[in-house]
């Protein structure tokens, strides 16, 4: 049907413009409102019927052969004539029309009039349908909106006439799925609309004709456009309703027991229950064994109770207060949520009798944010379970029609889907379509006519669905399923329901939408219809309605008054592979993190050495060159191979590393050259894909994102939830280009653990440091990450090593490094500990390659006596201390300098130049958690020197608001002074200022 696709746009408007020009068909002009322009979903008719439409009257006297005017006509014709004198002179697909029109129409009885224009009619009215058919379908449950209907769906435009219903009409053998395909090339027009419109105007709009696939179009027309209905035996009709008893009866009961809570009900939408069920034991028919599901707070906690399973006492007792576990040792509780923010995992039971692992992942308020962490904890799993195929996996979002439209992280979610490091061959979207955001109108919420057409982008499939018929919305969730398992791409089935309630239970809606509401009070329950629908069907009698209602109520008090003894007997933060993490109540020993000599030798020759035949560029190689000179020589190893060093050293232990962000393969300062390219074939290779022998070629994964911080970020967060044993990345561009997540940062990362009790290691990488490229690519708002960490500035901590739970108890880790040995150490921490703490690095820019920013291979390894290993053994260093050799005492140091980042290479490099010996300076490694220990030691040192704080940043800015009230604290325990007491140097207005002198003199 490439023709059709091809010429249908000029046929059509040739068409209607001899159509206008005989007489024929007068065109209605219609002016719609602006404010009209968006529609919630409803078909205005003037019959609710779903049998052929009857076209206005066109005589078909003023209808001729020559309709197609002008150049389209003579060049139809010169086809024809081309095709008689030799088929192969034309395109394929114009030689199957005429072969269809020409060559079986003179042999067909009845049809022998039958013309090729009415024939390209015919078709043309067809595809109307499969294009706009939607547009007249039965979705909205309301009733409330007026669409127009495409004059295209009439088949007066297309030049038929009410005496042409019952003519028959030669519709061809195609090759293509549908009616079209169906050994019945006659049918009589009436016939053909029937079957249209029983198929593109019910309780389900289809769109998909914006898809480019072939294969993918007539799969779904083959579901669509085959005569065989919807048809649900006795048996499976009771499962729908018993579902959609639970669903129903669940916010009824919640709402008698507590009818002043917020619990954003369900109330309006409750085929979601029935729906999403019945898509689960589909689809685990189909392969799928873990679904990970992220929604937002709407109707979150029936899908908690009735599709994961969570136990309805655990979430009544939550509604009552709740109590906390008692018999774990190192019970850590946090600081908790509310109800509709939790997540939970179960194991729950499939209609075919299989089993499946659900798992809601916990959220905040801000609705769509949850969306790429549910994608990359999607995209682990796929990863641990060796599923390589990505059909045993799967994600589901529920999406609400406002935010599915609005919030931007919902198209960087989506555009993740097809590439190659972030697909998870598919994710099914379900839309909760309300038909109001909160209290604001389609019409002032999007442009588009549906909430869903950004999806479009993708060449999704969307399934509008009525949510008042609930075998609609179980055949669209089951097609959902089927489509994802097919063809391992994105879905989405907008559920068209309503709100019964407000925003919340105790909102009152009618203060914004008063006719909407009007009509709510007065319209039944899906679950009321459905009865009703059963009843008269006679499948059901009024004595098993009754039977099934108890049934569920009994349940319900049951739990109710199970709930007030309910006690947690487990963290259910913890799955299998977190088994045996410490929580931030228990102790965890703190690990040293050096490497014998011989592995670091033979990784480190592993990732400098190129194959022979691969040619890279010359500046390339050249820096292969020198690397495998460090190595050699075990000495000047820069920031890159300390980096890969560190890599490489977890991949030989046989953890996963995984760094994703923008241009991070070459890195942005085109330092890091992770991945090669050969000048001539392209061909690309990644050394630390060949540090083991046959090793596993995602173990090491290097990608670049899209240029997307919100949605890639969130991805790599929900990524590195799955599985402990791994070093999860995320590299900013630019540091200052961080806050384009900051959703991720504010809501996840530096709260998740105390809201929702989960763990993370990501590690996040952002470029800082004033090098001159102005103010947008200096600073990665160091200050910003420090002001949402929640150590106590007035307490010093318990700093005995083997008492230490410091880090354990700060919600994360700041640190700004100095040297690539401690770069190496503090990545290699992230692994080699018994809890998971995000750890954000100021990560250099200038240090890349700078001459002094170099370490020794012996700062790596654990030989006792090496430069890295001190009483402990070789670990990352919280602070260095000066480099002077300094003794434990130094009463002749009259200033010590305390600082942090690159500003320490350029106050040595004054130093030396005042030969200002009775200056120490000393680098804090690690701002948060603060290090006191160290500092105090250091304070102890210098017992008669000035405290200085210095910083490259202005003083609103940087560190100096963290550590000051923090330092103050150190020195005061030590009686050496107060906050008074310590010197600020750094920048003060935005032109460069000679720090490093002023702290130096």
């Amino acid at each position: 049907m490439a023709w059709f696709r091809a010429a249908s746009s000029a046929a059509r408007l040739a068409i209607k413009r001899n159509l206008v020009q005989s007489g024929s068909y007068v065109r209605r002009t219609r002016v719609i409102p602006l404010q009209d322009r968006c529609f919630h979903t409803t078909v205005f008719r003037s019959k609710a019927q779903s049998t052929a439409p009857v076209p206005r009257p066109v005589p078909l006297s003023r209808l001729t052969d020559s309709f197609l005017d002008g150049t389209s006509s003579v060049y139809l014709e010169e086809l024809q004539r081309a095709w008689e004198a030799d088929p192969n002179s034309v395109d394929e697909s114009w030689d199957n029309f005429f072969r269809n029109f020409v060559g079986q129409a003179a042999t067909s009885p009845g049809i022998s009039g039958q013309t090729i224009q009415e024939s390209m009619r015919l078709l043309l009215l067809v595809r109307a349908y499969q294009v706009n058919g939607h547009m007249k379908a039965k979705l909205d449950p309301l009733a409330l909106e007026e669409r127009e209907i495409p004059d295209d769906l009439d088949p007066a435009l297309h030049g038929f006439t009410e005496a042409d219903l019952d003519r028959e009409f030669f519709l061809g053998v195609w090759r293509m799925s549908g009616f079209l395909s169906e050994n019945r090339p006659v049918q009589t027009l009436r016939a053909i609309l029937t079957r249209l419109e029983q198929a593109y105007c019910g309780s389900v709009g289809y769109e998909y004709m914006h898809i480019a696939d072939r294969e993918q179009c007539n799969w779904l027309r083959d579901k669509i456009e085959t005569p065989t209905p919807r048809q649900y035996n006795q048996q499976r009709r009771e499962v729908m309703l018993d579902r959609l008893m639970w669903s129903t009866q669940f916010e009824n009961f919640l709402a008698t027991k507590w009818t002043a809570a917020k619990r954003f009900g369900l109330e309006g939408g409750e085929t979601l229950i029935p729906g999403m069920k019945e898509m689960f034991d589909r689809i685990a028919d189909l392969g799928v064994e873990s679904i990970v599901i992220g929604m937002s707070h709407r109707g979150r906690l029936n899908v908690l109770g009735n599709v994961v399973r969570k136990p309805l006492r655990q979430i009544f007792s939550e509604f009552s207060g709740g109590t906390k576990p008692v018999d774990e040792v190192g019970l850590y509780t946090g600081t908790g949520d509310v109800k509709y923010h939790l997540g939970t995992s179960y194991d729950r039971p499939t209609r075919g009798g299989n089993r499946i692992h659900l798992s809601l992942v916990a959220n905040p308020s801000h609705l769509e944010a949850v969306d790429p962490v549910v994608v990359g904890k999607t995209r682990a799993k796929q990863y641990y379970s060796n599923d390589i195929n990505r059909t045993k996996n799967l994600g589901v979002l529920i999406h609400g029609d406002g935010s599915f439209a609005g919030q931007g992280v919902v198209y960087e979610t989506l555009h993740l889907s097809a590439l190659p490091n972030y697909t998870t061959g598919g994710t099914i979207h379900i839309v909760v379509n309300n038909q109001v955001a909160f209290t604001t109108d389609p019409r002032s919420g999007r442009s588009s006519q549906y909430c869903t057409d950004v999806a479009k982008a993708l060449n999704a499939p969307i399934l509008h669905v009525n949510g008042d018929d609930l075998e609609a919305v179980v055949h669209v969730c089951e097609l959902a399923a089927e489509w994802r398992q097919t063809f391992h791409s994105d879905v989405v089935v907008d559920i068209v329901c309503y709100r019964r309630f407000g925003h919340n239970e105790i909102d009152e809606p009618s203060f914004t939408q008063p006719q909407m509401y009007k009509v709510i009070r007065n319209h039944p329950s899906a679950l009321e219809i459905y009865k009703n629908k059963l009843l008269e069907s006679g499948q059901i009698t009024q004595k098993d309605i009754d039977r099934m209602q108890n049934k569920v109520n009994n349940i319900l008090n049951e739990e109710f008054i199970s709930s007030k003894d309910y006690v947690p007997k487990r963290r259910d933060w913890l799955s299998a592979y977190w088994s045996g993490f410490k929580s931030p109540e228990q102790i965890s020993r703190v690990r040293n993190t050096g490497v014998k000599p011989e592995i670091l030798k033979n990784v480190g020759n592993a990732i400098t050495t190129l194959p022979d035949s691969f040619k890279p560029h010359r500046a390339v190689k050249k820096i292969f060159e020198q690397r495998a000179q460090m190595i050699e020589t075990e000495e000047g190893i820069d920031w890159a191979v300390g980096e890969a060093l560190a890599f490489a050293t977890l991949l030989v232990e046989g953890n996963h590393v995984r760094l994703s962000g923008q241009d991070v393969e070459r890195g942005t300062f085109s330092h890091r050259h992770a991945v090669i390219h050969d000048q001539e074939t392209g061909q690309q290779y990644c050394p630390l894909d060949h540090v083991l022998l046959n090793q596993n070629e995602e173990m090491f994964t290097v990608s670049n994102s899209s240029l997307s911080e919100f949605g890639v970020l969130g991805f790599e967060l929900g990524y590195s939830m799955e599985n402990p044993n791994s070093l999860v990345l995320w590299e900013a561009q630019f540091g200052d280009f961080a806050n384009g997540a900051q959703v991720i940062f504010d809501q996840f990362l530096s709260s998740g653990e105390a809201k929702w009790l989960r763990q993370t290691g990501l590690v996040v990488l952002l470029p800082h440091g004033y090098d001159g490229q102005g103010p947008e690519h200096s600073s990665a708002r160091l200050e910003r990450f420090l002001q949402m960490s929640d150590d106590n500035p007035y307490v010093i901590p318990e700093m005995d090593q083997t008492l230490r739970k410091q880090i354990q108890e700060c919600n994360w880790q700041i640190v700004n490094v100095t040297t690539p040995a401690n770069y190496f150490h503090v990545l290699r921490r992230q692994i080699h500990r018994e809890f998971r703490k995000p750890l954000i690095v100021m990560s250099p820019k200038n240090l890349l390659r700078h001459k002094e920013c170099k370490s020794n291979l012996s700062e790596f390894d654990d030989v006792k006596g090496h430069p890295g290993f001190d009483k402990q053994g070789t670990r990352f260093k919280r602070l260095i201390k000066d480099q002077n050799n300094h003794s434990n005492l130094e009463e002749g140091i009259r200033r010590l300098v305390l600082c942090s980042g690159k500003v320490y290479y350029e106050l040595d490099e004054e130093r030396k130049k005042a030969s200002a010996n009775d200056v120490a300076i000393c680098r804090v490694e690690q701002l948060c958690p603060f290090p006191y220990d160290l500092i105090q030691r250091e304070l102890k040192r210098y017992p008669n020197a000035e405290i200085v704080w210095c910083q490259e940043e202005p003083m609103n800015m940087g560190a100096y608001n963290y550590i000051a009230p923090r330092l103050s604290t150190a020195m005061r325990a030590l009686g050496r002074g107060s906050m008074e007491d310590i010197k600020y140097v750094g920048r003060s207005h935005p032109l460069p200022l000679p720090l490093a002198s002023t702290s130096c003199t």
